[in-house]
């Protein structure tokens, strides 16, 4: 059974943030409600650290990447506003984590800069990370980026692995998996529009909603590139992480409103 105590798929556009939405408020209002609630969701389990999985960190070819450095520290600027975080990492979580992976023969890399340890020891969150943290507790994280090199399997694989790690340490961890979807909508947006975008984000949700997370690595890679997702590797990641049997999914709002699609879904523990 996994040891996560609540889990969730999110967004990561930088509009869901208030602040940095000023001149247009209510683009992304209906995903900003649904990520205040999965932060009351995951308050209320009172988790002592959060795992955060990113398509946006350092990847690392091959490799899955955790962190490894004393803290992570990042800025978003968008609409004229800045937002700024910084976050302890829970390195005795990541180290168990790698630690796991290894045994399991799951190829990660454990990632940290400038210092050993101390304040120097600083790795650059992204808005994958960022976005997500602004609406949940403020406690230690432990941030993962898959590699796209590695099959969808390996995915899984790494989840299990993480599950293990997070049952072992006896801790409460939370679990986000950030994920934007198809990102060809439009037209005018930088990866242009492909009808394939809104068949898939249309599929996804109702995966999600038949809790079949898995079958995602089913889906054609022709079919992947045509719709340009960035959430498959983070959701097969937590399908490992929290399997069918102890998961309860709900997903709580879709919308479009620029190029990319912003989902949100709430993953229980039961």
């Amino acid at each position: 059974m996994s040891g996560f105590v609540f889990g969730c798929l999110t967004p990561h556009g930088s509009q869901i943030i208030e602040e940095l939405s000023t001149s247009s408020p209510r683009l992304m209002e209906k995903t900003r409600q649904s990520m205040e609630e999965l932060g009351k969701r995951m308050a209320n389990e009172q988790p002592e650290t959060i795992v955060v999985l990113t398509p946006h960190g350092l990847r690392i070819d091959g490799q899955f990447s955790i962190t490894d450095s004393e803290h992570m520290y990042g800025e978003l600027e968008d609409d004229g506003a800045i937002v700024r975080m910084d976050r302890r990492i829970d390195r005795e979580l990541a180290r168990q984590i790698a630690g796991v992976a290894k045994e399991r023969e799951v190829p990660v890399a454990q990632v940290n800069y400038a210092t050993a340890e101390g304040p120097l020891s600083c790795l650059q969150m992204d808005w994958g990370v960022l976005v997500p943290l602004h609406f949940m507790p403020e406690v230690p994280i432990v941030v993962i980026t898959p590699s796209r090199t590695l099959s969808f399997a390996d995915q899984i694989r790494m989840g299990e692995a993480l599950a293990a790690a997070v049952t072992a340490s006896g801790k409460r961890v939370g679990l986000i998996a950030s994920c934007d979807w198809a990102h060809a909508h439009d037209e005018k947006g930088p990866y242009g529009y492909h009808q394939d975008a809104a068949t898939l984000d249309a599929e996804v949700v109702q995966l999600l909603e038949e809790n079949r997370l898995e079958a995602m690595a089913d889906f054609d890679l022709d079919f992947i590139e045509n719709a340009k997702p960035d959430g498959i590797w983070q959701t097969l990641i937590l399908a490992g992480a929290m399997p069918a049997d102890t998961r309860r999914v709900e997903v709580l709002s879709y919308e479009v409103p620029t190029y990319f699609g912003l989902l949100c879904a709430a993953v229980h523990a039961s």
